[in-house]
């Protein structure tokens, strides 16, 4: 295919095909090969699952918040009660909001395998976590929380990586 370019159009075309361009007021013209090297391929994106994943990130964040806020207390359930209940309804709200990115994932971007592996793997991790932490509240097992609270650093790691790689549209395989 041949691209006659000009100025900002020439910008654009090395921007988003690789086209060389010699100068701004020049004409330029090359032509291109259709070889998966030189144009990547678009891999579909959703909306709906960035802003599921982000707002799951969100509720993650504050998860940090209001467990910082309980702890305050230093071991004294009954003062702390209401910031662990407002902890717990978090988690359930994570978990439903992961539940929905999930099935996003896997109904509209099935094609991309590391965006609905990663929901799911985000899903599990957020059940495992609230388990973990009912079974902290529940029956006062605070030993647990030596494995809570880098669960919820890994969790946290991975809904920042979610919606972020959503928006990559290049094909992995290529450089």
């Amino acid at each position: 295919m041949v691209l006659p370019v000009r100025g900002v159009a020439a910008w654009h075309a090395v921007c988003e095909y690789g086209v060389v361009a010699t100068g701004e007021d020049e004409d330029v013209t090359e032509t291109m090969k259709p070889d998966r090297g030189s144009v990547a391929q678009h891999r579909p994106r959703s909306v709906l699952f960035s802003v599921l994943t982000g707002l799951t990130g969100l509720v993650v964040v504050l998860q940090g918040v209001w467990a910082g806020i309980f702890l305050e207390h230093d071991g004294g359930r009954e003062a702390a009660a209401g910031w662990i209940d407002v902890h717990a309804r978090g988690a359930d709200l994570a978990i439903l909001l992961a539940l929905v990115a999930t099935i996003v994932a896997v109904w509209r971007l099935r094609s991309r395998k590391d965006l609905w592996v990663g929901s799911i793997v985000l899903l599990v991790l957020l059940l495992v976590e609230t388990y973990i932490g009912g079974v902290i509240r529940d029956a006062g097992t605070d030993v647990l929380t030596a494995v809570h609270v880098p669960l919820a650093m890994v969790i946290m790691g991975l809904v920042v990586w979610l919606p972020l790689r959503s928006r990559h549209h290049s094909d992995p395989a290529t450089p």
